[in-house]
């Protein structure tokens, strides 16, 4: 019988001997990525980013005021429901973000409005790009009258000229970030206008995406849409927040509490209350949007 060999372990002195250094394994622990398990304790309390805000931000239309000193941060990658009745200022609100309303005679604006802390009101600034920045879907679909791959492709084309398999590219992802891709895939070429309203909704939000936004603004997108539909675009608004920032005009109080984060309340051109969507709905602080979730004007 052999008695069995025993190893010991070599000092640091011995392996600094040999040439190998000592590995300090806190310090290696310590720089580790941390995993979901390790992160599940340890909640993130950072606020998140601002992508518009407005100070004192009023609009006219002549000499009419739709806006009153409206003072609102929108945070990024979040969905920020406008609620309020018609004619509150929401859509107004919504196309000064984006300078559609650069188009209406008399329409002017005092304050500030900005986006990644750039002033987009400032005359300056090109709107060209700003509209790449800021991609825009309406109440109703409004496809281009072409196939549906140039839907995609035609403004993308306009902000860069892209290779033919580059381009065929951008289009499927475009098409798969808007849910829409296996239903069309094999019909690209394809009238856009055959297809059903709530995929031509679909389709339009792919060819915003297609620009490469980093907001996406949607002026009540499921109101001329079946239920069905309509639950198709929530779905795809709740995808899509991990990667854009989202405002939504919308009606539908359900609807908002469905796919919003925060929720703003307008009345006559006022801000009355923005809170989170949860908070807002249950526990209001302002009197007028308690009347107005529950029901008594509106």
């Amino acid at each position: 019988m052999h008695e069995p060999t025993t190893h010991s372990k070599p000092s640091d002195t011995e392996l600094r001997d040999e040439g190998i250094p000592k590995v300090d394994v806190m310090s290696i622990a310590e720089r580790a990525p941390k995993t979901e398990e390790t992160m599940s304790n340890t909640p993130d309390t950072t606020p998140p980013r601002t992508m518009i805000s407005t100070r004192d931000f009023s609009s006219w239309y002549g000499k009419f005021k739709a806006l009153h000193e409206l003072n609102l941060d929108i945070p990024e990658r979040m969905v920020t429901a406008l609620i309020g009745p018609s004619g509150c200022g929401k859509s107004t609100f919504l196309r000064w973000i984006n300078r559609m309303n650069d188009t209406i005679t008399g329409a002017r604006s005092t304050g500030a409005m900005t986006l990644g802390g750039e002033d987009i009101t400032d005359s300056r600034y090109d709107v060209v790009d700003l509209r790449r920045r800021v991609g825009m879907v309406f109440q109703r679909p409004n496809p281009f009258p072409k196939s549906i791959f140039e839907n995609i492709a035609y403004g993308a084309n306009l902000h860069r000229k892209y290779s033919r398999s580059d381009l065929e590219q951008l289009v499927e992802h475009s098409l798969r970030q808007a849910a829409i891709w296996d239903e069309v895939k094999d019909r690209l070429k394809d009238s856009a206008l055959g297809l059903s309203g709530g995929q031509q909704q679909r389709l339009c939000i792919a060819r915003a995406i297609a620009v490469g936004p980093e907001v996406l603004l949607m002026d009540e997108p499921c109101s001329a849409l079946d239920p069905r539909s309509s639950a198709a675009i929530e779905e795809l608004i709740r995808s899509l927040r991990e990667q854009y920032t989202i405002v939504v005009v919308t009606h539908n109080m359900q609807q908002a509490a469905r796919i919003s984060d925060i929720t703003a309340f307008f009345y006559e051109g006022h801000l009355i209350e923005t809170n989170e969507t949860e908070k807002l709905f249950t526990r209001p602080a302002e009197k007028q949007t308690d009347d107005y979730i529950s029901g008594r004007f509106g």
